[in-house]
């Protein structure tokens, strides 16, 4: 049976666990219509990417 053979102290136990925590979604404004959008990803209200509409945006209704 697995038994630790001393007591794991807190600290320890926090350096293991430090990488665990949970990251808030981080967004950024889209430069055609101002909405709020992931980085790196396609504006769902307008359909524009990089400065240029890849997504015809009025289809996706």
């Amino acid at each position: 049976m697995a038994v630790p053979k001393s007591k794991i102290s807190t600290s320890r136990r926090g350096q293991r666990r430090s990488h665990d925590s949970l990251v808030s979604a981080s967004h950024e404004e889209c430069q055609e219509c101002g909405e709020l959008k992931r980085p790196h990803h396609v504006c769902g209200e307008c359909g524009h990417y990089n400065g240029r509409e890849v997504v015809d945006a009025s289809a996706s209704i």
